[in-house]
């Protein structure tokens, strides 16, 4: 059985925790929220360090010390982050749901998220030539 099914999300080792980021690329992309009623609105505009070949972080080891905000995934902040897009393995496990048929760990290969058409990859707008972000407002990451 797939470790996914046996453990909690706290019980996973590390490896496997990071095993299940199917590396959409959607969690770089920025968000903004609106002030009057905490909406959160997806922005095809991506953190500058999004490698547009491999849809992975360039920087990933050390993003928190060029991206502050950049937010380091673990369980206890699951319940905090409800921007998360509803297809992120993450949170489908947190709520109880199964991985995706595409996910690569389920589908054996890693590139079934880009041929699925659940990524970013070819969709986003770096940050440094983006503007103003509330110009490139998106529903297709949700």
């Amino acid at each position: 059985m797939a470790f996914w099914k046996e453990k909690s999300l706290q019980e996973m080792s590390r490896e496997e925790w990071e095993s299940l980021c199917d590396g959409c690329g959607k969690c770089c992309l920025h968000k903004l929220e609106d002030e009057d009623t905490g909406e959160i609105h997806f922005t095809e505009v991506a953190c500058r360090f999004l490698d547009a070949d491999t849809i992975r972080c360039g920087k990933y080891l050390t993003r928190q010390r060029y991206v502050g905000n950049c937010v380091v995934m673990s369980p206890a902040l699951l319940e905090q982050l409800p921007w998360m897009p509803s297809t992120c393995a993450y949170r489908l496990l947190y709520e109880g749901k199964d991985l995706t048929e595409w996910h690569p760990l389920v589908s054996g290969d890693p590139n079934s998220v880009h041929k699925a058409g659940h990524s970013v990859k070819g969709r986003y707008v770096d940050e440094r030539e983006a503007g103003d972000y509330e110009d490139h407002l998106v529903d297709w990451p949700a």
